[in-house]
């Protein structure tokens, strides 16, 4: 799957998502997924669980499918930013979210979270 691939994934969810990406002059996969990550931000703000759960659902199946470069994408923005959006949230519902998360995104996770001066 390359990031036209993506938008048209995230668009079935999120349908107002493609005319946003065609507003943003830097469309590629690093501004896909930087914005699909803002979008999941605001969900987790806003406590919209059900487009949440489903959102990081397919944030995975990109991740998944994805080529290097939405991976290297996903990796590099969206797994990069999961404490910061998450800081504030209970213990709880950070579980949650984090039980959401696929095994392969988890395990990227660990890697940033746990390589030092890297």
């Amino acid at each position: 799957m390359n990031y036209l691939q993506a938008v048209q994934e995230i668009t079935e969810l999120v349908p107002d998502f493609e005319t946003e990406m065609k507003d943003n002059r830097n469309s590629g996969p690093y501004s896909v997924i930087r914005t699909f990550t803002e979008r999941i931000k605001n969900m987790i703000r806003q406590n919209d669980s059900n487009l949440l759960f489903k959102s990081l659902q397919k944030m995975d199946k990109i991740y998944t499918h994805g080529d290097v470069t939405l991976k290297n994408a996903i990796e590099n923005t969206f797994v990069y930013s999961l404490d910061n959006f998450t800081a504030f949230c209970s213990k709880d519902y950070r579980k949650v979210i984090f039980s959401h998360i696929s095994a392969d995104l988890k395990n990227s996770y660990s890697r940033q979270i746990y390589s030092h001066g890297i």
